[in-house]
């Protein structure tokens, strides 16, 4: 077997020569995670439902089978059925409760991004308002600056009875 003239990665944990080694992956929360299916699935009609059914049928097996075939006689009021639904009530609870922490953290984030979201589309309005004032302003000098037909004939008119008013220029300066 030829041996591999590659350098370790220092990221990696060395393996031991021989056996199956795992490439290292991204920390996952597992436990996270099914957390929140638990939680998700206890909050459904269909959960609802089979725990209902599951009750009723513990129920009338231990009530009405023969007593040599029932597991939780009504005699000892149901005890097995009571540790049972009691073990489920105290694991659903922290269950539920550390979904519902996840479920916080990430509306916090998503509250924080939109909060910066917020905020630059209020930069950008500011800025946007900011050149349209600009641009009013420039087209209002220019508006002011344009020269318009009527404009245009009452300044050459102006211009033309100057010229008509003043003395005569000899004729050699004119040319």
């Amino acid at each position: 077997m030829a041996r591999s003239t590659r350098q370790p990665s220092l990221d990696a944990p060395r393996g031991r020569s021989g056996m199956l080694q795992r490439t290292p992956q991204p920390s996952s929360d597992r436990f996270g995670r099914f957390s929140e299916a638990f939680a998700r699935a206890m909050g459904t009609s269909g959960f609802l439902i089979g725990m209902t059914i599951f009750v009723a049928v513990w129920l009338a097996w231990n009530i009405f089978m023969p007593p040599q075939l029932q597991f939780d006689p009504a005699a000892t009021n149901f005890t097995l059925l009571t540790l049972i639904l009691s073990l489920q009530a105290s694991y659903a609870a922290p269950l539920i409760l550390l979904a519902q922490n996840r479920q916080d953290d990430r509306d916090r984030v998503q509250i924080e991004q939109d909060r910066q979201r917020a905020e630059r589309n209020l930069a950008d309005t500011e800025y946007l308002a900011r050149e349209v004032v600009a641009l009013r302003m420039a087209v209002n000098d220019f508006a002011d600056q344009v020269l318009t037909r009527d404009v245009l004939r009452s300044e050459l008119r102006a211009m033309l009875e100057k010229l008509e008013s003043s003395p005569e220029v000899e004729d050699g300066a004119a040319r």
